[in-house]
Order: C-alpha cells, then structure tokens, then sequence
C-alpha cells in the first residue's frame, strides 16, 4: 500500500538499534507539503470523505475499524484517562502535534521511572511516537484516535541497554497508573531477551503466567483497568523468537498485531499463539507503513506493533467513554466480537480487524438488555443463584462514591468495590465473592450516602 503513494521509491523495514524491547521499526521517511499532496489525491481515489473530524493523514488508519462513527458522535476520548509506558517522549513539550493536548491540560503529568525524576521530554523519541497516534490533533495533517482524551506519560524503558530492572520499572508505573485512576494502559514494549541471556523468557515462559511482568499485567485487567501492549517486531524471526513477547502473552491483555491499511498482516508481526496454546494477538491494527508524527513535528512513516497498538487503543478508550456503565472486560469482549475474523481467529491476525460500528452495536444490545432488566427496581443482580461470580446492575438514584460489598451472614465482608457515579447513569459491576460456600445465603448491600439497599444471594 506505501507504494501506491507518489513520494515512495521503496518501501522496507529498516534495522533498529533497539531489538530486544520491540521498539518500534521506523523508516526515515518525512512527508513534505507536496508528498502530502500526493497522499491526499491516493486518499482520494479510495473514496475517502469529509467527515465531522479532519484526519488528514490518519483517515485511512481510523476508517480501517470505522472509527469515525464513535468520533463523530462526539466521542473522542474526553473523560477517559490512558496512561502511556515507553521509553521517553522527546520534544512533546514542543511538538506541534500536541499542542491541543497541552493547551487543554491533557497531559496529567509525566515521571521517568528510569531516572527517578518528572522529566521525560528530552528522552528517546518513542513514546513522543506513539503518543502522536492517539493524541496529535492538527486537523488538515493528523488528527489522533483518541485526541480528547488524558494521558500520564511514563518512562520505564532504558533504551541503552536491556536489563530485567525495565520490567519492575513497567511494573512500578502500572501500579501508579492504577493508583492515579488511569482507565487504560498503552504499552508498545516488550520483553523476552536481555544483556544477560539467564535472566531471557523463554517460549514457555512467554505462557501467560510466569513473568512478573505479565502476572501484574493480568492483575491490573482484574482491578479495572485495560491493558493493552504490542505484540512485538519478531515475526520475521527464527523459531520460537518469533512469538509473542511479555507482558503481551498475559491471558488478560489486549495484545495488538500489524496489518498495513489493505488489512494484510505485516511480516514483522509477532506469531501466537502464547507459550500456554492460547489465541495471541487478540487484534490487529495498522502498524504496516503507518503514518505519525515523529519528534520534529512533522508527519513521517513507519513500521511495528508499537503503532499497531496506540492506533487501536485510542479508539477503545472512545468507546469505553461512549459505554461507561460496562466493565473492562465487556468493552475488550465488545471490541473482540467486532473483528472481522472473530468465527475463525488465527496465530496471526488473532481475532482480526476491529469495526467500531459493531462493537458499539454489541454494546447497544447489551444496554437495551440492562434496561429491561432494571424495568421493575433501580437495582438487579444476575445471575441469582450464582456460581463464584456475578453482575450488578443499576441506575444510579444520585451522583457520588457508591460502595458495593458482599457480607455472608456472619457480616463478614466477602467482596467490595467503591465506584464514582453520576445520578441517571447505568452501571454493571462484576463482583467476585471470596471464601463463598455452597448452598449458601449472602447479602448484597448498595449505599452511596443518601440510597441504601439491600439483596438477597444465593451462591451454588
């Protein structure tokens, strides 16, 4: 596809000094004002058409999953919060790309992880790359996936060299993403060789449950958040190096593979599946011969998962703002069911291309569903009896902290999760009681501080 574009010769990917991480492979190319042009009149015979955002240069990465449907209604990241895990976001402060996301306040605050310090904007230009994919919004030239939304920028990778520290450093900014109400994580790194080859994952190691880093990974998808990751550059590479690297292998992340905007997988993509069997990567997005913003401001092409990843993760985030009473874990079901090879995934594409329109469709049914579950009460629980877990679902009758928690009769609290809600929002929250027994009666109590109720459970 990069060669239909007047202003390419040739199209490769070009070595890296940064292999074992997965950075991103990019070319050097920069697009001038009259290779824009030339871009614009391709677009043009692909039927491209004016629509309520001006993507520039970026339409065809958003319209490969309909992304413009959730955009167009509005949503565009406002309210959500992702924070992004690289390895330095050279120039941000400067960049042209972002000056609406600083204008705006966007960006919540940045630390380096590797130095112990606030700064970032002097480091490796990665991150600043990766972020230009959800956040850059200069209408005419790019405009992002998610170009509304709030993003902490953190630095964990030390391009200089490959240690196993890198990966408790990830490990230490997930914690703090958490810990700052962050709704999502976009890492575009990787891990599975080091400096020293006794501390490398091994194939099976890569299994889903083995490496600090994926074990956390896992954790956070199961306190809220998702977390999305590259699937790594390797798929070019031999034997069991062409597999899926860490944190991406955890059963509980949103791992993102290559495809070029034609929706052909790149070879450089990372193969699944992890080194447990099961399906990796879970989607793909364009990261083949991708456009973004490179540190100096202007548009430039390139090649790897780390675009691959952004790209998808900013128009998650859209529609998880357009979804907001559905948990992580319905909006990452929601995107997976959308994809085009969702009946029939592989070791390559995984589940394919996500369509937004779907995914939304699929949620819309479900809100239909929720509401006529809430025809007869506020509040409804289901399944009831249930087996280990179960959805809450209600309206909230007023904005605040709401505080869910589930007591056995003895009032021993089993499980609780305290959420923020707003008056006439609808809300499903799963809740995961420990130490149930069967056969057993337990309570479900709701308070917000002015609403009280209480249900009856019975778990099997």
């Amino acid at each position: 596809v990069i060669n239909a574009f007047p202003f390419v010769e040739q199209s490769h990917i070009t070595s890296v000094a940064i292999v074992r991480s997965d950075f991103v492979q990019l070319n050097k190319t920069e697009l001038n004002s009259k290779n824009i042009e030339g871009m614009r009149s391709v677009l043009e015979t692909q039927g491209v058409q004016d629509d309520t955002v001006n993507y520039g240069n970026n339409y065809p990465q958003v319209h490969i999953h309909e992304g413009e449907y959730l955009h167009n209604q509005g949503y565009r990241g406002q309210g959500m919060t992702i924070a992004v895990l690289d390895g330095g976001y050279l120039n941000y402060l400067t960049n042209p790309a972002f000056d609406s996301v600083r204008n705006s306040h966007q960006i919540l605050g940045t630390y380096d992880f590797v130095m112990n310090d606030s700064s970032v904007n002097e480091d490796n230009s990665h991150g600043a790359t990766v972020l230009s994919m959800m956040a850059s919004n200069r209408p005419g030239v790019m405009v992002g996936t998610a170009p509304k939304a709030n993003y902490w920028l953190f630095r964990t990778e030390d391009v200089a060299s490959e240690k196993p520290i890198e990966e408790y450093n990830w490990i230490e900014a997930l914690e703090k993403a958490d810990s700052l109400g962050a709704d999502m994580i976009s890492s575009s790194l990787g891990y599975y060789v080091f400096d020293d080859p006794q501390f490398d994952h091994t194939y099976a190691q890569r299994d889903g449950n083995t490496t600090s880093i994926t074990i956390a990974a896992d954790m956070a998808v199961k306190k809220g958040l998702i977390v999305m990751n590259a699937a790594g550059n390797s798929g070019n590479a031999p034997n069991d190096t062409k597999y899926i690297l860490c944190p991406g292998d955890g059963d509980s992340v949103m791992t993102v593979g290559a495809v070029n905007t034609s929706g052909v997988i790149a070879g450089f993509s990372s193969w699944g599946p992890n080194g447990a069997g099961r399906l990796k990567p879970n989607i793909v997005s364009v990261g083949a011969a991708a456009v973004y913003i490179n540190s100096a401001g202007n548009i430039a092409l390139g090649n790897g998962t780390s675009l691959a990843n952004p790209n998808m993760a900013g128009l998650v985030a859209c529609l998880w703002q357009a979804f907001p009473e559905f948990s992580n874990t319905d909006i990452m079901d929601a995107v997976q069911r959308s994809a085009h090879m969702y009946a029939n995934p592989d070791n390559r594409y995984g589940y394919g291309i996500p369509n937004f329109r779907t995914a939304s469709s699929i949620l819309q049914t479900k809100r239909l569903e929720n509401d006529s579950l809430l025809t007869s009460g506020w509040i409804k629980t289901f399944p009831n009896p249930f087996k280990q877990i179960f959805t809450v679902f209600f309206k909230a009758p007023s904005t605040g902290r709401a505080n869910l928690r589930v007591i056995d009769l003895n009032g021993r609290v089993l499980s609780e999760q305290n959420i923020d809600v707003t008056q006439g929002n609808q809300y499903r929250v799963q809740m995961r009681p420990a130490g149930t027994k069967r056969f057993g009666l337990y309570l479900l109590q709701y308070f917000d501080g002015t609403n009280r109720r209480t249900l009856k459970l019975i778990g099997l």
